[in-house]
């Protein structure tokens, strides 16, 4: 299983790579890439359930149809990109945007009260350098953010419709508003991908002083074709099978995403509206939301092991596993890693403001370190018993971390947090503990390396 699913994302990411490299796609090559990522995304279960996979499907695939069938060129004469899928990506932007928007109003009472920004650097899930700072903002300054989000949320997205300008402006406001999101936190792919379907509210006049005029640049030679085609100069289309069948296609995607839109919209008016939700198996028309409620405390969960043989002895020294990104050492400054995604550490978000009852995996990836599994253990940053015999117990320690204060006494100590010890999250286990519990799941029992 292992080696097919490295083949799969060897195959996205060649594939990716080419048109990247060369400016140039068709419908199969875009078809192949969305059959790929869905793969992935149906045997991933809960590494792959987060919404900017589902959004990320539904941008694959209205981009299958921005391309000509088979022709591989930057500039297909023949194929240009139909207003129905440009329609397509407004429809997204706006059912992302206002998702999120109505989430908030109808989720937390911070949102309606102005003070969830207060809250919001310090316990979102992956927390970087940035929002370090931005939390010790005053408090005017979090009004206004939150005011803001609202506007950009709830009313902004309605520009779409309301012409050229209004939905030029549209695009702009929100691309602002992913990049403000990109560096006040590590938010995964999220933002990035966000700003795809906005750049659908840009024309080419718009747009046009991006990129180079001089002569053979596609710049000139789209000029060139928009000056033919004024002059009266342009080839007249003929409606042969190919171009019925293009017309048929887009018909038939209108009338798709029209149709798988229904539940989504009757989500969006519901006052039980749920987020990142698809309503069908190819997830091609998603509901989408985030942050509909903001934890007013961060805990985390501390995964640590010892070599004593007696786990409950007062001389045991447990030492801590280190993930990639997650806070654990207080010293360790927050990590600025978007668009990258540790799904683990987002996972042990997850999992801190819940039981171990709830999120089973953190049991099993208990198993694995005392295996030393070295598949679990690349995905952590530091493995105390590296080079040495695995630990006899793993236990997970639950903590409450908050942002040291900058040009405080911590911070002077070279403290980026601050913890206290709320309790144990699970109690030390060995391999043996375990057996059972394997077992009755039907998970593979860890062997030792």
């Amino acid at each position: 299983m292992d080696s097919n699913l490295d083949a799969l994302a060897l195959l996205g990411l060649g594939i990716s790579f080419f048109i990247l490299v060369t400016g140039c796609a068709n419908m199969v090559l875009m078809a192949v890439l969305w059959v790929l990522y869905m793969s992935l995304v149906n045997v991933g279960q809960i590494w792959y359930s987060f919404g900017w996979e589902s959004q990320l499907l539904e941008t694959g695939f209205l981009g299958i149809f921005l391309c000509p069938l088979w022709t591989l060129s930057r500039l297909p004469r023949k194929t240009p990109p139909p207003q129905i899928v440009l329609w397509g990506f407004r429809w997204l932007i706006f059912r992302i945007m206002l998702g999120a928007g109505l989430i908030k109003i109808r989720g937390d009472r911070c949102w309606q009260d102005l003070t969830c920004m207060d809250f919001h650097y310090e316990t979102q899930p992956v927390p970087n350098p940035v929002a370090y700072f931005l939390h010790r903002s005053p408090w005017w300054v979090h009004r206004f953010e939150t005011l803001s989000n609202h506007f950009l949320e709830l009313v902004v997205p309605f520009f779409i419709f309301l012409g050229r300008r209004m939905c030029i402006l549209h695009g702009a406001l929100q691309i602002l508003f992913q990049v403000v999101l990109i560096i006040s936190g590590n938010l995964s792919f999220l933002n990035w991908l966000t700003i795809i379907p906005s750049v659908a509210c840009f024309d080419d006049a718009t747009l046009g002083f991006l990129f180079p005029s001089g002569p053979g640049s596609l710049k000139n030679q789209v000029l060139k074709m928009q000056k033919e085609k004024a002059q009266g100069a342009w080839p007249t289309l003929r409606y042969g099978p190919g171009c019925m069948v293009r017309q048929t296609v887009n018909l038939a995607l209108g009338v798709l995403v029209a149709w798988l839109s229904i539940p989504v919209v009757l989500n969006l008016l519901s006052p039980k509206q749920v987020m990142n939700t698809s309503f069908s198996p190819l997830r091609i028309v998603n509901t989408y939301g985030a942050f509909g409620s903001i934890t007013r405390e961060r805990t985390e969960v501390i995964l640590q092991g010892t070599a004593s043989p007696n786990a409950s002895a007062p001389d045991a020294v447990w030492e801590d596993y280190e993930f990639k990104c997650k806070p654990g050492d207080l010293r360790r400054r927050p990590c600025l890693i978007s668009p990258y995604h540790h799904r683990l550490d987002w996972l042990m978000w997850f999992a801190a403001f819940q039981t171990y009852e709830q999120h089973e995996w953190v049991i099993h990836l208990a198993g694995k370190l005392l295996a030393n599994d070295a598949k679990a253990l690349s995905l952590l940053a530091l493995n105390p018993f590296a080079d040495r015999a695995p630990p006899r117990w793993v236990r997970g320690e639950h903590y409450r971390y908050k942002f040291s204060r900058p040009g405080g006494p911590h911070a002077a100590d070279g403290k980026w947090w601050i913890r206290k010890r709320i309790g144990p999250y699970f109690p030390p286990l060995s391999l043996r503990d375990l057996k059972g519990y394997f077992r009755s799941r039907e998970w593979p029992y860890p062997e030792l390396e």
